[in-house]
Parts: structure tokens; C-alpha cells; sequence
């Protein structure tokens, strides 16, 4: 355990000193690292930036999820090259199935949701099968800048106003509740595409009765 802790301790040291030379580019850097390769502590690296220098916050952010965008598109490519096998291979059948049915319905918002969770939210997953169900490269990457900008924006807000601990809390909690978690994010977005529709269908019967009134 020792051992472990040492390495842990030396790894984190390296990231940090690797962080400094980078300057405002550390949170591209450590975000695309995340989406590339493996998992990073992105989400710490980013609220630390905020936090030490809170003037730059939309910097920071900005930064964080175009390095999340772009370091997504070597597994894009993966999936887009290597098709359904790829996919199938790391998943159930029935998980596959959900995750088809979900981006026919809606390819947009079944790869930008998954991008506003934190982890353990396997979103690589996401990713793969935007590539595999031949979503549009364009709207993959708008997509997953979105919903990284959405969770570090706000990750960065809550940390300004409940301190640097509030990150390690939310991840414990995250992990600990998981589907009251989803499922009270998923209620927000569908309530929230039911007052955008409803919405739009106000101004169109408006837009009609002003048209008729014309006439």
C-alpha cells in the first residue's frame, strides 16, 4: 500500500510540474490527455485553475472542453474505422441496443449528456458510438465541447462558491448515487426540452393567427 501511495504521490507531483511549465494551456493539455488516453483528474485540474486565478474562468473552461473535443476524435476514428465489432466488444448486446436506440432518437443529446456527467460516467462508450452510428463529425464535436463546457462551468462555479473540496465530495457522492443522479438529470433535460417545444409551438400558432390576421 505503501508503494502505491509513493507512486500515486509521484505521479500527481509530475502532473502538477508538468502543469506549471504549460501555463493556461495545462487544462487543454490534461483534457485532451483524458480524452485521448486514459483517465485524468481533469475536472480537479480545472477548478484548481479557476480557483487560483477566477478571472480567467471562461478561459479555462473554454479551454478544458475544446481539449476534451478534440482529444476525442483518435477514438472517433477507432470506431468509425473499426464499425460495430469495436463497440460490441465492450458492451452487452442489450447496452449496445439502448445506446443505438438512444442516438437514433437523438444523436445530439445522447452524446452531449453523457458529456456533462462526471465519472464514473464511462463515456468513451459515447463516444465509440457516435462513430460506429455514423453521427456527423461536425455535431460529434459540438457536442462533446458542450457538454464538457456545461460540467466544468459549473463544477467551476460551485468550487468558487463552496471552496476546492466541494469536487472530491461531488465525486463521492456521484459514485455512491449514481442512478438518483441520472435519473434527476435526465428529469432536468426533460423538462427542459418539454418547455423548448412547447415554447416553439406557442410562437408558431402565434406566427399562424398573425399570418391569418393579415389576410
Amino acid at each position: 500500500m505503501k508503494t502505491i501511495g509513493h507512486i500515486l504521490a509521484r505521479y500527481t507531483a509530475w502532473i502538477w510540474g508538468l502543469l506549471k511549465v504549460l501555463g493556461v494551456w495545462g487544462v487543454f493539455a490534461i483534457a485532451f490527455a483524458d480524452s485521448a488516453l486514459l483517465g485524468m483528474p481533469v475536472d480537479a485540474v480545472v477548478v484548481t485553475y479557476v480557483y487560483q486565478d477566477r478571472r480567467r474562468l471562461l478561459l479555462y473552461v473554454i479551454l478544458a472542453s475544446l481539449g476534451s473535443a478534440l482529444g476525442s476524435i483518435p477514438l472517433y476514428i477507432v470506431g468509425y474505422l473499426g464499425g460495430e465489432k469495436v463497440l460490441r466488444k465492450r458492451i452487452s448486446e442489450e447496452r449496445f441496443l439502448k445506446i443505438h436506440r438512444s442516438f437514433e432518437k437523438h444523436e445530439f443529446w445522447a452524446l452531449m449528456f453523457p458529456g456533462m456527467l462526471p465519472p464514473p460516467t464511462p463515456f468513451k462508450i459515447f463516444v465509440l458510438g457516435a462513430a460506429v452510428f455514423e453521427m456527423r463529425f461536425r455535431d460529434f464535436l459540438v457536442a462533446i465541447f458542450l457538454g464538457r463546457f456545461v460540467r466544468f462551468g459549473l463544477f467551476s462555479l460551485l468550487v468558487l462558491w463552496f471552496g476546492p473540496e466541494f469536487v472530491e465530495i461531488a465525486g463521492a457522492l456521484f459514485k455512491q448515487h449514481l442512478p438518483w443522479v441520472l435519473g434527476v438529470a435526465a428529469s432536468g433535460v426533460l423538462v427542459w426540452l418539454l418547455l423548448r417545444s412547447r415554447n416553439a409551438a406557442r410562437r408558431e400558432k402565434e406566427e399562424r393567427r398573425k399570418s391569418s390576421d393579415s389576410f
